[in-house]
């Protein structure tokens, strides 16, 4: 696994549910094209599985 994730959230999180707007707050993203770098771990990729079709993520 790589040391750092690039998140960038693609799509909006207009019109969808709860939880999945929280996730991606909880990944610190709140604008569309917004990029943030999250350490690689467990948690992180289990969030990123949870919205995969908000965001897009490259590896470093």
């Amino acid at each position: 696994m790589a040391n750092k994730l690039e998140i960038t959230l693609t799509k909006s999180v207009i019109g969808r549910p709860q939880d999945q707007r929280e996730t991606v707050k909880a990944l610190g993203l709140r604008k569309v094209n917004q990029t943030v770098e999250q350490n690689d771990n467990a948690a992180i990729r289990g969030m990123i599985t949870k919205v995969s079709h908000l965001v897009s993520v490259k590896e470093n």
